[in-house]
């Protein structure tokens, strides 16, 4: 088989049809040999490859910067309306390769430095803020520079073990540390109504420190802004509660006030009610606020004198996205402004807020959703637990009036839940606070109206809508999968890359047996290059004509990793029984971090990675069947898995994934997808036709009438004699002859607390992946399938979604108009 080329080598096959543009080589090479000299320590002559890097970063961000500050430039003279997107997370992955792509810079880079290549490479929320620029929004990222990202994950004897992600020991190419718009952020204290209004007063301050990181658009000279704000001590921090001799304690005592924007919190789809959280999200709701105001008040570039002082105007020129219930204080805070500092009255002030913020929802797991203990509350935010108190009275006084009498449905719609320990509902707030509320898929959105919000629904229909996840083809196709891409430019030219819609035209190809063979092609050397990896990486030979069936994403119980478990231990013991049979040869991937605090999670890590070490040393097996848990799952091990996958699993039990973002990813570089009719799913099935995906199991109507009914795990375990020795096999220490009791809670609760109901889709799961193997032995069938999907994956682009969040939730027009690079003068 002929040697696969690099990534390097196609993305050079698609300059040449100027996808990653040419550029200046000469002005590059020098510029990057500047960087190289400043870079190398003294008494070093022999550069490392973190000199290289820094010395490529920094020539790719002398590039962005005067298209960054010609693009804020050209905001504040035509004084759009701008759009802030909070949230807590961003996962940015590696941004070099990203931004050099962006700028048309690609290939000048790998032709001025030869030396670096091999040696430099370059999530929701960041595939957002790409498509922003993209699409020539005023836009924002807010959030937290966290000083330790998501944890690393190792794997020790097949259990998952944290360590630190200490991701800014070598210092950040990409950000810029803004000392000049540090802002005080108070917390404790107390209130006191005086004649001339509210006072919170005796308050701890920390300062939030901004660091800006440049986000270019996709060649159209636009580069907005993600600001990270990170918690900085001031000067006289506890200094005035020590005498003099304590001042080692009082310095050391800073480490208080900095531990704000220490580590982030990793539980995914878990709420976790720690005081410390409380302040990160405090923290950054409170100094974006005084930035958001600050700009609408100056909005002259370099200008910090107010120049509005009516905020009549305020949600004409300002939009506020809450990514989940995280940044949901920005209601009250908002609120405290307007009332407590601007003297806004409080009817105007809440017609303000309302008209500026807008709500997206994410989970419909109860467990997820925030509720913090008023007691808390009390202590660390006393003025807004006061204007919570405000609202939420307002709030039932309004639904009082509309149903007299109905007192359970003051109950169930209050912000406050009583009980033995009074909880603030923050989803409830985000809804009364908001003027448009969205789930993030079709199916995900109506559970929301039915059932999460079921009687703010019938309170205010018109504020909730739906806007479908999307992804960033630029990341997600050009640059983890250059290969596909040349291949589709080669057919329908490269408008793709900005209108993804455009992949339609690749329909008529389905039966072309030139772009079956070149499709193919593109995928076999995707394997055979993820396949060295691996042998590399986890010491399993891998068979890379086998199906590549990738399951990676959180490990949580409702997305399933059991069942897909329970399917390789089925096939296990079928190639045991007859080991002559001809089996569909599978390597088997199951990757994604657990919470650190999540038992079951951390036990189905430890089963995934058993059961491997079984099937992965039986001869008689072979290279039939391998099972590899791919440890420490992050955006740069995705853009290598992706392009590899054949098969993607997206098995969550139906009406519990919102949307899922992984299963469009795989969808576009050319994976068939196994799963159920849940999140994004349904409308992948919708687009590519149900018969080009391998749909199975319960729907969510299925779900409801089983929980009505009274799931029985123990049924299915009776009558299915598969199941039965596959469960039996975990629980009597097959896999874990050392530990015979090791798995003894999942056992436990797959047949007595599984409200995953993971037995109930395991005969019609099995079914479905003998439909998998068959199609799989057809080749050119199979591509033809992928081919469909690739050509119907257009709807599933971050673009899109930004665009419909920007015309029907933030009132403001996408634009097609090219900011003049730096080296062009300005009219």
């Amino acid at each position: 088989m002929a040697k696969p080329l690099t990534d390097s080598e196609k993305r050079k096959q698609i300059s040449v049809r100027g996808l990653a543009g040419l550029g200046d080589v000469a002005e590059v090479r020098k510029s990057f040999n500047r960087h190289l000299h400043f870079t190398l320590v003294k008494d070093r002559n022999v550069a490392t490859p973190r000199d290289y890097f820094f010395a490529l970063a920094h020539t790719v961000r002398d590039h962005l910067v005067g298209r960054w500050i010609r693009t804020q430039q050209h905001y504040y003279e035509r004084d759009p309306k701008r759009i802030y997107y909070l949230s807590l997370e961003f996962y940015m992955g590696r941004t070099l390769q990203n931004t050099m792509v962006n700028l048309g810079l690609q290939n000048a880079c790998d032709e001025a430095i030869y030396q670096v290549q091999g040696l430099v490479a370059g999530l929701l929320g960041a595939c957002f803020l790409d498509s922003m620029a993209t699409l020539g929004l005023a836009a924002y990222g807010y959030g937290i520079r966290y000083e330790f990202g998501i944890f690393n994950q190792k794997i020790v004897n097949g259990w998952q073990v944290e360590e630190a992600d200490d991701w800014l020991r070598y210092g950040n190419p990409w950000e810029k540390a803004r000392p000049e718009y540090m802002l005080p952020v108070h917390f404790y204290g107390r209130v006191e109504h005086t004649p001339d209004g509210v006072k919170w007063l005796d308050t701890q301050v920390v300062l939030a420190m901004p660091y800006d990181t440049p986000v270019p658009g996709y060649k159209n000279n636009t580069v907005n802004t993600m600001r990270l704000w990170s918690a900085k001590a001031p000067n006289d921090f506890k200094l005035q509660d020590f005498n003099v001799g304590d001042y080692i304690e009082a310095v050391l005592d800073r480490n208080l006030a900095e531990n704000i924007s220490r580590v982030l919190y990793p539980n995914d789809n878990f709420f976790e009610g720690k005081e410390l959280r409380l302040k990160q999200e405090y923290f950054v709701v409170a100094a974006t606020l005084q930035d958001i105001i600050r700009r609408f008040k100056s909005s002259k570039f370099g200008c910090r004198d107010p120049v509005r002082t009516c905020f009549e105007t305020f949600p004409d020129k300002v939009a506020i996205q809450l990514n989940d219930t995280h940044p949901a204080l920005s209601i009250p805070e908002l609120m405290r402004i307007l009332v407590d500092v601007e003297k806004v009255d409080w009817d105007k002030a809440w017609e303000i807020t309302k008209k500026t913020c807008a709500y997206t929802n994410h989970t419909v797991l109860p467990e997820a959703l925030e509720r913090w203990p008023v007691s808390m509350f009390e202590k660390l935010l006393p003025r807004h637990l006061e204007i919570i108190y405000a609202i939420n009275q307002r709030h039932l006084d309004h639904v009082a009036a509309l149903f007299p009498g109905d007192v359970d449905r003051l109950r169930r719609m209050s912000v406050i839940e009583e009980g033995d320990c009074k909880r603030i509902n923050m989803a409830h707030l985000c809804v009364i606070g908001s003027h448009a509320v969205n789930g993030v898929a079709r199916i995900h959105s109506e559970i929301v109206k039915q059932s999460v919000f079921k009687d703010f629904y019938e309170l205010e229909p018109e504020k909730f809508q739906n806007k479908t996840n999307g992804i960033t083809p630029r990341r997600w196709l050009l640059l983890c999968n250059p290969g596909l891409a040349d291949t589709i430019v080669e057919k329908i030219g490269e408008e793709f890359l900005t209108d993804l819609s455009q992949l339609k035209k690749l329909l008529p190809l389905v039966s072309d047996e030139v772009f079956i063979r070149d499709v193919a092609k593109v995928k076999q050397e995707n394997k055979l290059k993820f396949s060295a990896f691996l042998e590399k990486e986890y010491k399993v030979k891998i068979n890379p004509s086998s199906m590549f069936d990738v399951h990676v994403k959180r490990i949580h119980e409702y997305k399933r990793q059991l069942l897909n478990c329970l399917h390789v231990v089925t096939l296990y013991n079928r190639i045991k029984r007859d080991p002559a049979k001809a089996f569909v040869p599978r390597t088997v991937m199951i990757g994604g971090k657990a919470a650190p605090g999540y038992h079951m999670a951390k036990l189905i890590i430890k089963l995934v990675t058993s059961i491997g070490d079984v099937v992965n040393h039986d001869p008689v097996v072979g290279d039939r069947l391998k099972v590899i848990f791919l440890e420490n799952y992050r955006v740069s091990l995705a853009e290598k898995v992706i392009p590899a996958a054949d098969l993607s699993q997206q098995i969550s039990t139906a009406g519990t994934e919102a949307s899922g973002t992984g299963n469009m990813k795989f969808m576009l570089n050319g994976a068939l997808t196994i799963g159920t009719m849940d999140g994004a799913n349904v409308e992948m099935a919708e687009e590519a036709g149900a018969e080009n995906l391998f749909i199975f199991g319960l729907r969510v109507e299925d779900v409801e009438a089983l929980d009505r009914k009274g799931y029985n795990a123990r049924e299915y375990y009776d009558h299915l004699p598969e199941l039965k020795q596959a469960v039996d096999q975990i629980s009597s220490g097959f896999f874990s002859p050392k530990e015979p009791d090791c798995f003894k809670d999942i056992v436990n609760m797959l047949m007595h607390h599984d409200r995953f109901k993971v037995f109930a889709d395991y005969e019609a799961y099995m079914q479905c992946q003998a439909q998998v193997d068959q199609l799989y032995r057809n080749p050119k069938e199979w591509t033809k399938k992928v081919i469909r999907n690739i050509a119907c994956s257009g709807k599933f682009s971050s673009d899109r979604t930004i665009t419909e969040y920007a015309r029907e939730i933030w009132g403001v027009e996408p634009s097609d108009l090219q900011i003049p690079p730096p080296n062009i003068p300005r009219d």
